[in-house]
């Protein structure tokens, strides 16, 4: 049988997890990495895994761009943080083939279009994943808990492909749970349910974790559910009736745990702000929905963006 070739742009916490995952699978996987780049070409990706195990993860190649690399990629697999300054477009370019399966495993809403857009002809598959993982240094990644990934084909809606199916199958021989969506877009405001309020919240309140959050502020927390609850259901995109009382369940029930964006502000990095608020809010705005919490929150947030800028420059 012939080895899947699949090219990882982005290798923070998520990509170097997935990527190792599908290594394991028996996937030859190549990663397209800046930052940790010295470390990673000499030594790979160390992932410690408080479910799996330890274990080092040497990808096939490991790149500065998408342009050096050497093969056709059956699924180039987008892990790269969904903020202003990355064109998610330009940088997979130089590898999309008319073979190739562009798949996204990023936070926010509405953010396939750019994708489609740019690449009618090729298959687009979004994957949500629902994880407990952080790159605590260059080529150290520590996975705390879960690990499940949703992946569902965007620009044919309503259909479970082949393709999603082939590479779910993979995380699943890896030993992460996996399964395909034929209703992604739905469960992206699903995911957004959760992100919006925590992810804010843990970097208004400090560096709070998850855990302290929504022992102190259930309320608060609810209120901002029940807004997103809203603007999915106007999107035509509508939730379980439950979601609000599973997602408390569920994080009641999680370690303590630090969000992708309070790292980020953690390190003065751009934060997901358009990506999980300002696009909430868009769509929001587009269907005539009002959202007073989530106008609030984000013009907050926008306010510590200023700050994390100017300690940037």
């Amino acid at each position: 049988m012939r080895q899947d070739k699949i090219l990882i742009v982005g290798t923070g916490a998520l990509g170097s997890f997935y990527g190792a995952l599908l290594s394991k699978a028996g996937a030859d996987v190549s990663v397209v990495c800046r930052s940790d780049y010295p470390t990673v070409k000499q030594n790979g990706f160390q992932i410690k895994s408080d479910e799996l195990g330890n274990w080092t993860f040497k990808p096939s190649q490991v790149l500065k761009s998408t342009a050096e690399y050497k093969d056709q990629a059956d699924y180039i697999i987008l892990c790269t943080k969904v903020i202003p300054e990355i064109d998610c477009v330009e940088l997979i370019k130089p590898a999309v083939d008319s073979e190739t399966r562009i798949t996204l495993i990023q936070n926010g809403v509405e953010i396939e279009q750019p994708l489609v857009k740019a690449f009618p002809d090729n298959e687009i598959i979004s994957g949500l994943a629902f994880v407990c993982c952080n790159r605590i240094a260059p080529g150290l990644t520590h996975h705390i808990a879960y690990g499940k990934l949703t992946l569902g084909q965007v620009n044919q809606a309503g259909q479970a492909s082949i393709s999603s199916q082939h590479l779910a199958d993979l995380i699943n021989k890896a030993g992460i749970e996996s399964k395909v969506s034929e209703q992604i877009l739905t469960d992206r405001w699903l995911k957004c349910l959760w992100n919006a309020p925590f992810n804010p919240l843990s970097v208004l309140s400090g560096g709070l974790s998850t855990a302290d959050i929504l022992s102190t502020q259930e309320v608060l927390i609810r209120k901002i559910m029940q807004e997103v609850m809203h603007i999915a259901h106007a999107c035509g995109h509508p939730l379980a009736a439950d979601s609000i009382e599973t997602n408390i369940r569920n994080t009641y029930a999680m370690p303590p745990y630090k969000t992708s964006m309070l790292l980020d502000y953690e390190r003065y990095q751009t934060m997901e702000i358009e990506a999980i608020l300002g696009n909430t809010l868009s769509a929001a705005k587009r269907e005539k929905i009002s959202c007073p919490t989530l106008e609030t929150l984000y013009s907050l947030m926008k306010l510590i963006e200023i700050r994390v800028n100017k300690i940037q420059h």
